[in-house]
């Protein structure tokens, strides 16, 4: 029987802010239930290199029950939040109601196309375990595909890579990919070079890394021109489709492209009933509340505020930081006390990694770029991961491929199919159908189903084998 003093957190999403919020509300009196759609905390900056194939999904990831399992005041449940009610101070999760005293929304971002939606299923973009997934597999199958062509058009259009968006990702997923073309695959490919391979980053705006001081924007494009990488600024994509990226009057053939150029705030924001901006964020008060409900609170990229001047920067320390900070006034309040001081960001920095030994950072008043960047980039996020098996795990993932210039997670996942009906096989690919035997007395005989599921064992093995892969 819970206590009646007890107050009830619901926090809606498992990122940065949420697991903070969730670990500093580990307080007598307070009872926690954490709601995400995935079982799994994500370290979102490392993402990328899930999708370059540097490292493998369980190294950037760890499962919420885990990380929460010595929190006996907190509840871990895997839905999808349907609705939620702020004037009966309740969510609607899985066509269940669950009533809160306070709400921490840190559902985070997703993709923004810009009203052209229809982009989505050509220009995948990377948010999700999954999305990293299927743009490891998008990458890898291109180069497969190009070994396949005797059509040098065909071969260069498999070999074309666009990336859309000049911001972190979206330079750091380019600067990968001129990597992978012109090291790790190097000598795999027996048809055609890999060095050959044309990687094009797109930005609409008048430079990459456009948060970033001028001057590591112009010394970072150098980097990533260094590696091959075409840089375009001050153009826009008017269209694209499943095999060409238009820019106005320019036409670019490619079977890969990869999003990383804009975000939209999560669409439970828009059920809060309160002022939004044009990405979906709430205009939040000083302690991060929403306004008339000092119940419900913001963190993390879902913030719209200023400070000093600038929109608070949609980053991981921010979530963090907000998660903290939220959680705490909620404590003090349960407690009687007064409320914390207005909630103030403080920036630790900011880096992006452009490749081997490239990379450029700002922390303070302080620039680096080159090889000291790149060490400082691989401490913090070496550190910023989650559990010691994680930061063990990518330690000795990095150190290999700097050593031999290899990435071992090169396995293409293909999307997991039906399996074949009773009756048929997959051969080759193909499901074939087989006839049915004539009914004869032998055969309806009760050994007759067994020696028939015997016959079939190889293939559900193997089906089974797929599976588990997959997984």
């Amino acid at each position: 029987m819970l206590r009646k003093e007890q107050s009830h957190v619901v926090i809606l999403g498992g990122g940065f802010g949420g697991l903070a919020a969730a670990r500093a509300l580990n307080v007598p009196g307070v009872r926690v239930t954490l709601v995400d759609r995935c079982n799994h905390h994500l370290f979102q900056p490392l993402l990328y290199q899930v999708a370059s194939a540097a490292l493998a999904a369980p190294d950037v990831s760890a499962p919420i029950r885990k990380l929460l399992w010595r929190q006996k005041n907190a509840t871990v449940l895997m839905a999808a939040v349907q609705r939620i009610e702020v004037e009966k101070k309740r969510i609607l999760v899985e066509g269940r109601h669950i009533d809160y005293d306070y709400l921490v929304l840190a559902t985070g971002m997703t993709h923004a196309y810009f009203g052209n939606e229809k982009w989505a299923a050509h220009a995948p973009g990377l948010k999700t375990v999954g999305e990293a997934l299927d743009v490891r597999r998008r990458i890898l199958r291109a180069f497969e595909s190009a070994e396949l062509e005797s059509s040098i058009e065909e071969r260069r259009a498999w070999t074309t890579f666009v990336v859309i968006g000049g911001g972190p990702t979206g330079v750091e997923l380019a600067g990968s990919l001129a990597e992978i073309a012109g090291r790790t695959l190097a000598r795999d490919f027996r048809r055609f070079d890999p060095r050959t391979t044309r990687v094009i980053l797109i930005e609409a705006g008048s430079r990459i890394l456009s948060t970033f001081p001028e001057e590591l924007s112009r010394k970072a494009c150098k980097q990533l021109e260094a590696l091959g990488v075409e840089v375009r600024t001050g153009v826009r994509v008017t269209d694209l489709g499943a095999d060409f990226v238009e820019l106005g009057s320019d036409y670019i053939t490619t079977r890969t492209i990869l999003w990383a150029a804009g975000v939209r705030a999560s669409s439970l924001t828009a059920q809060l009933g309160v002022p939004l901006d044009k990405g979906g964020r709430v205009w939040v008060e000083d302690d991060l509340s929403v306004p008339d409900r000092p119940e419900v609170f913001v963190v993390g990229d879902l913030i719209a505020k200023t400070q000093d001047g600038k929109p608070l920067p949609g980053v991981a320390q921010l979530a963090i930081q907000s998660g903290r900070y939220v959680a705490r006034n909620i404590v003090t309040t349960v407690a009687g006390r007064k409320k914390c001081d207005p909630f103030r960001y403080v920036d630790k920095g900011s880096m992006a990694t452009i490749g081997r030994n490239k990379a450029v950072a700002q922390i303070g008043r302080f620039q680096f770029s080159g090889f000291f960047a790149w060490v400082l980039w691989l401490m913090v996020h070496v550190l910023g991961l989650v559990g010691f098996r994680s930061r063990l795990s990518v330690i000795v993932e990095w150190a290999f491929a700097y050593f031999t210039w290899q990435r071992r997670s090169r396995v293409i996942l293909e999307v997991p199919r039906e399996p074949p009906a009773f009756g048929s096989a997959e051969v080759g690919g193909r499901i074939i159908r087989m006839s049915e035997p004539a009914a004869t007395e032998k055969e309806t005989t009760p050994a007759a189903p067994l020696r028939a599921r015997v016959a079939f064992a190889p293939v559900s093995r193997q089906a089974a084998g797929d599976s588990a892969v997959g997984r």
